[in-house]
């Protein structure tokens, strides 16, 4: 300890400091190699060798996995499709209903004649259209009163209709 004094180290004050060992700690052995241990080569390229025997297999499961893979998504497509189309469908008949000859994608609605008894002694003689009276383009809505007044002219020929009780 007389010795520890008198150097001028950095740790001199831990020096005179006593070590106590745990009895949970324990040095561990040493390592001992088998005699017949074989060292590595200068290049182990030798080792590194590719089997090529298990590429067709391989080959083989992976292009079965591809065309299974492309049949789900055609399947897929097609069903998503298939209810896209069915949900226009369903949408196009409810606008039918509602005006029959709709088409969504199609131009405007034209309003077709139609031949009522009306018509045909409202038109001028052939003989007047000549002499400088021109005929008026009819509207939809003189079609409407004509069909309307048809329609009151048929129900006063088949007689009051019965009370309702």
């Amino acid at each position: 300890m007389s010795q520890c004094k008198y150097i001028k180290a950095p740790y001199a004050a831990a020096a005179s400091v006593p070590l106590i060992k745990s009895p949970s700690l324990r040095v561990p052995r040493p390592v001992e190699l088998p005699q017949d241990i074989h060292p590595l080569p200068d290049s182990v390229n030798a080792y590194f060798v590719y089997p090529f025997t298990i590429e067709p297999h391989t080959i083989t499961l992976e292009s079965s996995r591809r065309t299974t893979l492309a049949a789900h998504t055609a399947r897929r497509e097609a069903y998503l499709r298939s209810r896209d189309e069915e949900k226009e469908r369903r949408r196009r008949e409810a606008l039918r209903r509602i005006a029959p000859g709709f088409e969504p994608h199609g131009g405007p609605l034209v309003p077709t004649k139609s031949a009522s008894p009306r018509s045909s002694v409202a038109s001028p003689p052939q003989g007047m259209l000549g002499e400088g009276i021109r005929q008026q383009p009819r509207s939809v809505m003189d079609d409407l009163v004509d069909q309307l007044a048809a329609l009151e002219g048929s129900s006063t020929k088949s007689g009051p209709s019965p009370p309702l009780s």
